[in-house]
């Protein structure tokens, strides 16, 4: 639940032949719903993993991660193999593959445990703690370029830290996205290694590890703003500074009565939202589906000595029976490269759900976004404030 910068929306046009399309998905298809991914044909012949909404390439597959399987097929490898960016666990269909799948993604992890692949919740730099080793002889990793050079860089470091000497790392990209870079750095580390594969923007390198220090991570940002101390991790949303839409949102609401209140901050990132409403002494829930940004935003809380509640859920997959007072959000439009709607549009199903009867959702979003319909299944929309590209809709549920 990653959130992303106002940009331009673009309707793409249809994806090459057999590739699946990274354009809207229909909201048509429930977003819980755990289903076989499409499978582009040079992967014809593996079983298809599981994948729903809210995973990297839904409803097919990662571009990058179908020619990371493809070539770790050409390569015949088998065994143990770590997965550190699992997705929907496509490697575990390679012929003699034993798959140990990392995800930090709750979505992700969902259609993996589905499929009975028993993933291992974590992100860049931490130990893994499973039933398996720590380190693996061959590694698999699909960069995630569009987090930025400092969340790629921790992911190298810890690749790195999970392969042994004499190792092997398949690194996968997209060259559009610093793949080239970034290989370049591995390099260093690892000491050996050349790109293996080629098609279109994606790339594939082969590196073995050579003995030699592990990189070390890159340190967390921060800032000061609206009275809350801010810690953005790598590759979390937003993590130098106030993105424009928060901004607008938190300004808006300055005179929000928010004391006492449950109040849910829904895709909360480095929980910049849910920090400045316990410091207003709200009962403050953040939610987010990236473990990244969970500890980003528990740090914050840490850091601006704020009690709350920050949970790793599927949007709120993981919130039981809870409803709120308030939801204020900032949803996510993005999953990977592609413009998805579907999960922006459960979050507002997730608001229907867990408001009281009285309660206020909050929302901040792109001008061009059509949020208005989808939210006018909980009440009455009102359009508060639209400024720099961005409006603010708030919708009350009916006492």
């Amino acid at each position: 639940m990653t959130r992303r910068p106002r940009q331009k929306i673009r309707f793409q046009k249809p994806d090459a032949p057999g590739r699946p399309s990274a354009r809207p998905v229909s909201s048509d298809h429930p977003y819980a719903e755990v289903r076989p991914a499409l499978l582009p044909p040079r992967l014809e012949g593996l079983a298809a993993p599981l994948t729903k909404s809210g995973v990297r390439g839904f409803p097919g597959i990662d571009d990058a991660q179908a020619l990371l399987a493809q070539t770790m097929k050409k390569d015949r490898v088998s065994g143990e193999v770590l997965d550190l960016s699992a997705m929907s666990g496509l490697l575990a269909s390679l012929p003699g593959v034993t798959l140990r799948a990392v995800e930090g993604s709750a979505a992700a992890l969902r259609a993996l445990r589905a499929a009975g692949l028993d993933p291992e919740p974590a992100v860049p730099g931490d130990p893994l703690t499973g039933r398996w080793p720590e380190r693996a002889r061959t590694v698999a990793l699909v960069l995630a370029g569009d987090r930025g050079n400092a969340y790629a860089a921790a992911q190298v470091a810890w690749a790195h830290a999970c392969t042994p000497p004499g190792g092997t790392l398949y690194l996968a990209g997209d060259r559009d996205k610093g793949f080239d870079r970034y290989v370049r750095q591995a390099g260093a580390a690892f000491g050996a290694g050349e790109t293996v594969a080629r098609d279109g923007g994606m790339r594939v390198a082969r590196l073995v590890r050579r003995p030699g220090p592990t990189p070390p991570l890159p340190a967390p940002e921060g800032y000061e703003a609206y009275g809350v101390t801010v810690v953005g991790g790598p590759g979390v949303f937003s993590a130098a500074r106030p993105d424009k839409a928060t901004a607008l949102l938190l300004d808006t609401l300055a005179d929000l009565e928010v004391e006492g209140r449950d109040l849910l901050d829904l895709g909360c990132g480095t929980g910049l939202i849910g920090a400045w409403a316990a410091r207003r002494s709200a009962r403050a829930v953040l939610v987010d589906g990236d473990l990244a940004s969970v500890r980003s935003a528990q740090a914050t809380l840490h850091a601006s000595g704020l009690s709350g509640e920050v949970i790793h859920s599927d949007v709120d997959a993981d919130l039981g029976e809870r409803t709120f007072d308030l939801i204020l959000t900032n949803p996510p439009f993005h999953v990977g490269r592609g413009v998805v709607l579907d999960v922006a549009r459960e979050f507002m199903a997730a608001a229907a759900r867990r408001l009281r009867p009285g309660g206020t959702l909050y929302l901040v979003a792109n001008e061009p976004l059509p949020y208005e319909r989808d939210l006018a299944a909980i009440g009455a929309v009102s359009e508060r404030r639209r400024e720099g590209g961005f409006k603010i809709l708030s919708v009350t549920r009916p006492a």
